[in-house]
């Protein structure tokens, strides 16, 4: 054992430290995820998380809780878990954002899991990062951004579901093509079917 693990020990430190692995997905989950996106399960919440953003924007109150973030380079929404919706569900909905932002073209580029014990409760983040291709705004030679670098997290306390945080964090700079709005975005994950139209 490594001093500091030993140190850290002694102190009682350690286990209250955060560890970071690599989020795997079982072949069990990801059986039970492609059951469920084939039976269309998530239609049962892909609308109504889309009526609760948009009502919130607009100030009214919706079945869902939903939370808008708007900072100077970031936009999203944080979607929140109601017990109708079941813990299995929500968890395979955050899995359903990650592929419906891959399928506009995105590339995975980490796929983490965060631990963090507190004194009365445990913190589990399961985190996706997705990225825009690498390629120019056509008719042009700035770095097409699309909406920006995608962020997901998962958030549950002591394994019961929290939250999903969606976030789409923007460059401003001169290289950079002007970013698409995250409402867009929104739109494109949890309605694609619109899009075709």
């Amino acid at each position: 054992m490594p001093f500091n693990d030993f140190f850290f020990r002694l102190l009682g430190l350690k286990d209250n430290m955060p560890t970071c692995t690599r989020l795997e997905r079982t072949h069990k989950f990801k059986a039970a995820y492609r059951a469920w996106v084939d039976k269309q399960v998530y239609l049962n919440w892909t609308e109504p998380f889309f009526k609760a953003y948009h009502f919130q924007k607009a100030g009214m109150a919706s079945t869902l809780r939903v939370q808008l973030i708007k900072d100077e380079n970031l936009s999203g929404a944080v979607f929140f878990y109601d017990p109708s919706i079941g813990a299995q569900n929500f968890g395979f909905l955050f899995d359903l954002l990650k592929d419906r932002v891959q399928n506009l073209g995105y590339t995975l580029h980490s796929c983490d899991k965060l631990e963090v014990r507190h004194e009365r409760y445990t913190e589990q983040i399961e985190k996706h990062l997705l990225t825009p291709p690498a390629s120019d705004l056509p008719g042009s030679s700035l770095c097409n951004q699309m909406y920006g670098n995608v962020l997901l997290d998962y958030v549950l306390i002591n394994k019961q579901p929290g939250f999903i945080k969606f976030i789409a964090n923007t460059y401003q700079d001169s290289y950079f093509s002007p970013p698409l709005t995250f409402d867009e975005l929104l739109k494109k994950v949890l309605r694609p079917d619109d899009n075709q139209l």
